[in-house]
């Protein structure tokens, strides 16, 4: 295992948190994933082998492909840039498949919701209640879900173009 696998699993694990308890994930916490990928790519120390330019290209390709979505209001800003950090650790090649994998986690979240919303007529939290609130806040923690996909790459499960 690569010593930049050590960080990827650290920051990754602080965005997973920071998204799940608060529902939001600092620039702060972006910056230093972007840094961290781009270091690793020159070093090649990082977890996935993806040369400066690859990782380049990963973080630009994956602005771009969820802008839209924010754009659209459907999207959080940190999901946008934390999947931009992930295209930056991953190549862009890697993007699609911890794409698909993140979307099929968050419709087994809306499923879930879904499931125990019509069970019970009682709201399970409060508004201000952190992780999966169902009240004001909805929707599924996707920069958790994306850099989660990102470490069961690293695991090595076998993932669409993505390369451990």
């Amino acid at each position: 295992m690569q010593p930049g696998s050590t960080v990827f699993i650290c920051w990754a694990a602080a965005v997973a948190l920071s998204d799940c308890r608060y529902r939001r994930v600092s620039n702060g916490l972006v910056a230093t994933g972007l840094v961290a990928a781009a270091v690793c790519s020159v070093t090649q120390a990082g977890p996935f082998p993806v040369a400066p330019l690859q990782a380049a290209g990963g973080a630009a390709l994956g602005f771009a492909v969820l802008l839209p979505f924010f754009l659209l209001g459907v999207m959080g800003a940190a999901d946008v840039k934390v999947f931009a950090a992930l295209g930056a650790w991953c190549g862009a090649h890697a993007l699609i498949g911890l794409w698909v994998l993140a979307s099929l986690a968050a419709a087994l979240h809306a499923l879930a919701l879904i499931v125990m919303a019509r069970r019970s007529r009682q709201p399970w939290r409060t508004a201000n209640a952190p992780t999966f609130a169902v009240g004001a806040r909805r929707a599924a923690p996707y920069a958790a879900l994306l850099v989660g996909a990102g470490v069961i790459a690293l695991l090595g499960a076998p993932l669409p173009g993505v390369a451990p």
